[in-house]
């Protein structure tokens, strides 16, 4: 069975569609990680390295349960077809993990997606929305940076009436907010969930590498705004506060 966290009437459930090296030497990847740093990272989380120094990365995504509604924030790599299929270890098994955790797709009435890069995005449209109940939330600033490379998923979403672009901070219920974190792409939105003092973020890509959970300051070659980032992590990842990763070993980790 999936992994959870539960927050009074909320619980939060982690859906593991794929894991796989990255593309490109992490070193690459954070050119600016002194070896010092890759240690303190290595030691946080030791999944993330492969025995000969790659960088592993699990592909997650959220499923967000408060009352009856439903919401899921992002939805992973993907069918075999996929965008993500030049580099992400396609297929993805999003499908089996949803019927694991009780859930159909039809069910889902709200998709959050974090930003449109093509490894959050794998199964949020094959040939139709593949939650066909659900509002699709995206920032409008992330649409206009990929309007011409992510038509293939906007545009289904758009003439099915569920695609809704927002600006900002949007409540979707009673304690659970998508917020926007921009700089890993211009309009990138993580999903803060709340039940008296405690706090649990579904980050989506506002931390990559468990060296940007020890050092926030951290850039990532990948990141749009590297500042805006930077500024959009440090706000966020407070002492206490449970983080919900797409990438990291484990799906939740206390910042």
């Amino acid at each position: 069975m999936p992994l959870t966290r539960t927050l009074g009437p909320t619980t939060v459930v982690a859906l593991h569609d794929g894991e796989g090296t990255f593309f490109e030497p992490r070193e690459e990847a954070f050119p600016q990680v002194s070896a010092e740093l890759w240690a303190r990272a290595d030691e946080r989380d030791p999944g993330a390295v492969t025995a000969d120094g790659q960088w592993l990365l699990r592909f997650r995504c959220f499923a967000v349960r408060h009352g009856d509604h439903i919401t899921l924030v992002d939805t992973g790599i993907g069918p075999a077809d996929s965008l993500a299929a030049s580099w992400a270890p396609v297929p993805g098994r999003l499908p089996d993990e949803l019927a694991a955790a009780g859930i159909d797709p039809a069910d889902v009435d709200t998709v959050v997606l974090s930003h449109l890069h093509t490894d959050h995005i794998g199964w949020a449209v094959v040939g139709t929305p593949y939650f066909s109940n659900a509002t699709y939330l995206v920032q409008r600033a992330d649409a206009e940076a990929f309007r011409a490379d992510r038509e293939s998923v906007l545009g289904p979403l758009r003439e099915a009436g569920q695609l809704r672009l927002v600006e900002g901070d949007v409540p979707i219920a009673a304690g659970v907010t998508a917020i926007a974190t921009p700089g890993h792409t211009p309009g990138h939105q993580s999903v803060l969930v709340e039940y008296g003092q405690e706090q649990l973020l579904v980050t989506g890509d506002l931390l990559v590498h468990a060296v940007q959970l020890v050092a926030p300051e951290t850039a990532y070659s990948h990141e749009a705004d590297p500042s805006a980032a930077r500024e959009s992590r440090t706000k966020l990842l407070k002492a206490g506060i449970t983080l919900a990763t797409p990438h990291l070993t484990e799906p939740f980790v206390r910042a």
